[in-house]
């Protein structure tokens, strides 16, 4: 039987529960179609809507015109608020 060190929690929390400790923190957020957003987390709901202040959005773009090469532009814009869809996010990450 392995050992369990005193102290340590085994219990695992729920996934909103680490969300919901990133809650006024910045967090990495990757969406689908090839997006990524950075921004400070303002609130969220249990579909995984998100609403972020101070967002960075970045938009990876692959042109694939020659066959040989195969390059990734990227697109920055800048937002002062945003609502994201819960059903286009992918991963929520703190940034520490």
């Amino acid at each position: 039987m392995a050992d369990v060190e005193v102290g340590v929690a085994t219990e695992v929390p729920e996934p909103l529960e680490l969300v919901r400790l990133c809650v006024d923190e910045v967090v990495i957020v990757k969406l689908r179609g090839d997006r990524e957003l950075k921004g400070r987390l303002h609130a969220y709901d249990s579909h995984l809507n998100l609403v972020l202040g101070d967002v960075e959005e970045t938009i990876y773009i692959v042109d694939d015109e020659d066959e040989d090469v195969e390059s990734v532009r990227t697109i920055k814009k800048q937002s002062e608020m945003l609502f994201v869809r819960g059903d286009s996010v992918v991963l929520v990450s703190p940034t520490r």
